[in-house]
């Protein structure tokens, strides 16, 4: 028998109730593996329901690609609604793999295992444990539960029945049980029927690790989950309107059953044996304080409100480091882990990574492009078995419009047409996990056109933001004022936001502050709020914002890093360094983050930690230009590596294109002004000085000479990479797509700038006059509209409009409006300082 690993599932376990049972010596065995292991947040996913996550968890892919969509699903069948079943599962599982490769695979309660699937060694489904009605009744195993079926007179025989549990047995968990009016209040045998499945599970594990030869063992437990979702609202400290005889009675419940599994965990360590690499894991947490909703949303899988964004992972072996804390894990990440662990290679289908600095000696995992294509008996359902519901769904509606089949009753019509609109509302929030929002909204319009829910519109929201698309916003938001009832607290931050996309910052700013009134309570909000002060430059009112966005959840990864930026730009480094530390250990897949480290530990002149930072930055988005651009300086003037400075200058030379920003508009609009702004606040222009200052632009006109060939050479753009530089509006057209560009484009009263061009012409007589070419007014209009049609249709281009008016009238809010376009921390003081509204003579501009 060779390697051997043991995995734990503990539904909705979380640190937050762990540690202090741990501190207080109540859970021993776990903090005997946290000192003999490695422990970590493991980041949930969205949507983080259960029978998705576990399935994430077993197969390391994303649901999209697993198929599990939910508790429910079709039953095509019998036209109606069934729990989710193994059958609709459509990959390979990590049992089903290490089936392939002959390795001895015990399977207990995983949710969902039903049918068992006929793998090499014993699985017995997550149907197993639900007890008959009562002890008297019958309690046969339902078909299909356990593989192999000769072994279910042996699982039913170890099955726990509620009524065979006494006082005694729950007397751990409610120590003042005899207050209990059991008459009128259900909870205690709630409690007995969660307990008595749980040992159910456990009865079924040990039997089998007792009896079976194994390898791998997977073993599943939902009481936490449970227990919590029951007498959390109990667990200390009493919250506001919890009655003090219901507290005392219901108060111990939550750690008994923690506790409860740390027993059950000390025997499966015991069968284990010491050479056993075990992994204890949670699929999200479950809040146990003031972040835990008062009130649950009235729609389907509301109960999720109440789970938090971070499970336990603890992990130990022969091979994994001791008493350590690792960063940056996720539920897709076991998977992958447990292959490397057997030696067996990774699918590059998968969507989790191998946790190699859980390991002492590192072992560098191997690649296969996907289990899926690997011949041999894997364990899974016959193919003839296995179903897509939902297609199956698709199938049996076109048959009963062929009239083949009898159309279901209106009743489970409705029910399986609402499950199927849900089953794609949660696959569009995968998609939005996998910022593909594209996929998310078309999922998303579909089913808002077939019921008007809050969840579709504000999930629709999301996407329109991530997307930019600033009308289908602004339509949608308008659709969920309707809705509201003066409840949704997210209105006015909904509105901030969409003022943050049309690139008005203090307006955001103001709808925010008002926004307070009734979401003061929402980290979210503070987050936002410090986000714009970090634009204008408000260091210590950001600083202000994320510290009070921490005060309510401190794991809140986004406050972290916008408390990192606020220490960094005054000049607090190591304190920079350490938030910025807290915002990757909490989502290590944060690039932002792990660059906002590396600039701290470079001010700090630690070259070789700012360096590791870099390259991290550059391993999660390797388009960032500017870490590479580091590196390359770091390397060359710090570490003295040329070769891997050579290789970063490459890679930016080669692989990315970058973003120009081009300033444009007609001439006489303002462009040379904008120039001067953006050149003062610490933008990069391309200009060449070729044409000098003159009084009609005595501050220069900021042009460069190569762009008047922009028609027939484009090659030029190169230089411009990353820089801005002035190009006029009927140029634009000619702009290559290979490149992606964000446009400033200046407007300003037609009468003004053609009187501006005629005084730079030295037209006396029309300037007198007052009167202009009607036919020239007309050809630079539609300059204007073609260049405006032009932005429309290129999706690499974004666009912001600033009239030249306001330029003057208020420099402060523009300068705000043009960071955040550009997400740049100039200096808006200076580019303020660089208006100068005296050339703005008789409302003709001379400066422009």
């Amino acid at each position: 028998m060779g390697k051997k690993v043991l995995l734990i599932g503990w539904d909705a376990a979380d640190w937050k109730v762990i540690n202090p049972l741990m501190d207080e010596g109540l859970m021993p065995t776990l903090n005997s593996m946290v000192n003999e292991g490695i422990i970590a947040n493991l980041a949930t996913l969205d949507p983080p329901l259960s029978p998705i996550l576990w399935t994430s968890i077993a197969t390391g892919k994303l649901a999209d690609k697993h198929g599990i969509l939910g508790f429910v699903e079709p039953d095509t069948r019998n036209m109606s609604v069934r729990p989710v079943l193994s059958l609709s599962r459509k990959v390979k599982a990590i049992w089903n793999i290490l089936t392939q490769q002959g390795i001895k695979s015990h399977v207990v309660g995983w949710w969902p295992s039903h049918p068992a699937e006929p793998i090499n060694g014993v699985m017995v489904s997550n149907f197993y444990q639900r007890a008959a009605a009562s002890y008297d009744s019958p309690w046969p195993i339902a078909d299909g539960t356990v593989h192999p079926k000769d072994l279910e007179e042996i699982f039913a025989d170890l099955r726990v029945h509620p009524s065979e549990l006494t006082l005694a047995h729950l007397a751990p968990l409610f120590p003042n049980y005899q207050k209990i009016n059991q008459s009128n209040d259900p909870r205690l045998a709630q409690g007995a029927k969660i307990l008595a499945q749980a040992a159910s599970i456990h009865n079924a594990s040990t039997w089998i690790m007792e009896n079976k030869e194994w390898e791998f063992m997977a073993v599943y437990h939902d009481a936490i989950d449970h227990y919590c979702h029951a007498f959390m609202k109990f667990h200390p400290p009493q919250r506001n309107g919890i009655p003090d005889h219901l507290y005392e009675v219901y108060k111990d419940a939550v750690s008994g059953i923690y506790r409860f599994h740390d027993m059950m965990l000390e025997r499966l360590l015991q069968l284990a044996g010491p050479d056993t690499t075990v992994i204890v894991m949670s699929d999200h947490g479950f809040h146990p304080d003031h972040l835990r909703p008062n009130k649950l949303p009235k729609e389907p899988a509301g109960p999720a409100f109440e789970h938090s964004p971070y499970g336990i992972l603890c992990m130990k072996g022969d091979n994994i480091q001791k008493d350590e804390r690792i960063y940056g894990a996720t539920l897709l990440d076991i998977a992958p882990t447990i292959l490397t662990l057997f030696g067996l290679p990774v699918g590059r289908d998968m969507d989790g990574k191998v946790l190699v600095q859980a390991f002492t000696d590192p072992l560098q995992p191997t690649l296969i492009e996907s289990w899926e294509t690997v011949d041999g008996e894997s364990g899974m359902h016959a193919a003839d078995r296995r179903e897509d519901p939902w297609a199956a769904k698709e199938a049996m509606k076109q048959l009963v419009e062929l009239g083949y089949v009898e159309a279901p009753g209106p009743d489970n019509q409705k029910n399986m047409e609402k499950i199927t609109r849900e089953s794609k509302y949660y696959l569009s929030r995968v998609y939005m996990y996998k910022k593909e929002y594209d996929k998310a909204a078309a999922l998303l319009e579909e089913i808002s056109s077939e019921e008007a829910a809050l969840r579709y519109s504000l999930a629709l929201i999301r996407c329109y933001q991530a997307m930019r698309k600033v009308p289908e916003f602004r339509a949608t938001l308008d659709k969920v004022r309707q809705m509201d009832n003066g409840n949704i607290v997210q209105i006015d931050m909904l509105e901030g936001a969409l003022l943050l996309l049309e690139y008005k910052p203090r307006k955001a700013l103001e709808m925010l502050l008002k926004a307070e009134e009734k979401a003061g309570h929402m980290s979210q909000l503070h987050v936002q709020l410090g986000r714009i002060y970090l634009r204008s430059q408000r260091f210590e009112d950001a600083k202000r914002a994320f510290t009070k966005a921490l005060a309510i959840d401190p794991q809140d990864a986004n406050a972290h890093h916008g408390l990192a930026i606020s220490l960094l730009r005054q000049n607090q480094y190591e304190e920079a360094a350490e938030s910025a530390l807290n915002a990757v250990g909490l989502l290590y897949y944060y690039p932002a983050a792990h660059y906002t480290l590396a600039e701290a530990l470079m001010n700090m002149e630690e070259y070789e930690r700012a360096a590791e930072a870099f390259e991290v930055v550059c391993a999660l988005n390797p388009g960032n230009r500017k870490a590479h651009q580091w590196l390359v300086r770091l390397y060359d003037s710090h570490l003295n590596s040329e070769a891997k400075a050579r290789q970063h200058n490459q890679f930016v030379n080669e692989k990315i294109k970058g973003v120009i920003t081009i300033i444009t508009g007609l001439p006489r609009s303002g462009t040379s002004m904008m120039m001067q702004m953006l050149k003062a606040g610490g933008a990069d222009v391309l200009t060449d000085s070729i044409r000098q200052a003159d009084k009609n632009n005595p501050k220069g006109y900021w042009e460069y000479e190569k762009v008047k060939k922009l028609m027939t050479d484009t090659t030029w753009l190169q230089e411009a990479n990353e820089k801005s530089v002035k190009i006029i509006a009927p140029l634009l057209l000619h702009l290559p797509a290979k490149y992606d560009y964000k446009i400033i484009f200046m407007h300003r009263d037609m009468a003004e700038v053609l009187r501006s061009q005629q005084i730079m012409l030295g037209r006396k007589e029309a300037l007198e006059k007052k009167a202009f070419p009607i036919v020239l007014s007309e050809a630079f209009q539609k300059q204007m509209d073609q260049a405006t049609a032009w932005i429309k249709r290129s999706p690499n281009v974004n666009v912001l409009h600033i009239d030249y008016s306001e330029v003057l009238a208020q420099p402060q809010e523009i300068a705000e409006s043009l960071c955040e376009f550009l997400d740049a921390d100039l200096d808006i003081t200076k580019m303020v300082e660089a208006v100068d509204r005296s050339l703005y003579r008789n409302r003709i501009a001379e400066n422009v």
